[in-house]
């Protein structure tokens, strides 16, 4: 008879493709106590649970998942960005949505909300009609809105299938993020090329605003030592310029900021 550490134990196990050999070698413990483990012959101690979470690369909330099944008080927390403790990451945020400038950068959440953004991108947002605090992923499914706009559409759209369903699974499985993968991938065009034709370096997105369009394509920053719940999900994604006409216009446009 299994217990619920068990069945998360053996989720996270089959959601990282691991044998019980494979987990057990890598958090240096015997295969047959992993087996007992997952069937309930053994029961683990707090330092166990999280030494498995680590080696799987279960995300915090999960950890305390597992944690609590097992018996064991939660290790990790949200913490709120006013708090003390945060002000050298506040910080640390602000100095890369600044130094970014005249460029476009922001914070997404795990679901892809805009948690904080420069002043660049909340000028393109507002641009672009949508709020400093709006979900990517839901403005891309408004077909009269986002996607109207972004002229290489699917492309853009084909790449987020993937890197929702990537994020997904890393996640041990999102039901948002599934949902929302399956939704964008029935308004993509099945006969439309698909990604990983190696015809360039990187796949911009090119935004086209009233007579002008600008082209970025982005590059993705996480914190690598997080124990925050919320923060070992955030996101920092810094857009450059594809070309040197977008280089020029957004310099232009910073100007109009200052």
């Amino acid at each position: 008879m299994t217990t619920q550490f068990g069945d998360l134990l053996k989720h996270w196990r089959e959601a990282r493709k691991l044998s019980q050999l494979d987990l057990g070698l890598s958090a240096n413990v015997s295969a047959r106590h992993i087996s007992f483990l997952e069937t309930g012959r053994a029961r683990p101690s707090r330092a166990m649970v999280l030494n498995l979470g680590g080696v799987l690369e279960v995300p915090r909330g999960s950890r305390n998942m597992m944690l609590n099944a097992a018996g064991f008080a939660p290790s990790y927390r949200t913490r709120a960005m006013d708090e003390a403790e945060m002000g050298p990451i506040a910080s640390a945020l602000d100095w890369m949505l600044e130094r970014h400038m005249p460029y476009p950068a922001m914070v997404l959440d795990r679901r892809w909300t805009i948690v904080r953004a420069n002043a660049m991108a909340t000028m393109m947002l507002g641009q672009l009609g949508l709020s400093a605090d709006a979900n990517l992923v839901e403005a891309l499914l408004d077909e009269a809105g986002l996607p109207a706009l972004i002229e290489n559409w699917q492309e853009v759209a084909q790449h987020l299938i993937h890197r929702l369903r990537a994020e997904a699974a890393h996640l041990g499985g999102d039901p948002w993020l599934e949902e929302m993968a399956t939704k964008l991938s029935a308004c993509v065009d099945a006969a439309a090329p698909g990604p990983g034709t190696g015809s360039e370096a990187v796949i911009p997105t090119r935004y086209r605003l009233g007579d002008v369009t600008l082209s970025f394509f982005s590059t993705i920053s996480q914190f690598s030592t997080a124990e925050d719940i919320a923060l070992a999900d955030w996101k920092i994604e810094h857009l450059f310029p594809a070309d040197e006409a977008t280089r020029k216009m957004v310099t232009e446009l910073a100007h109009g900021l200052e």
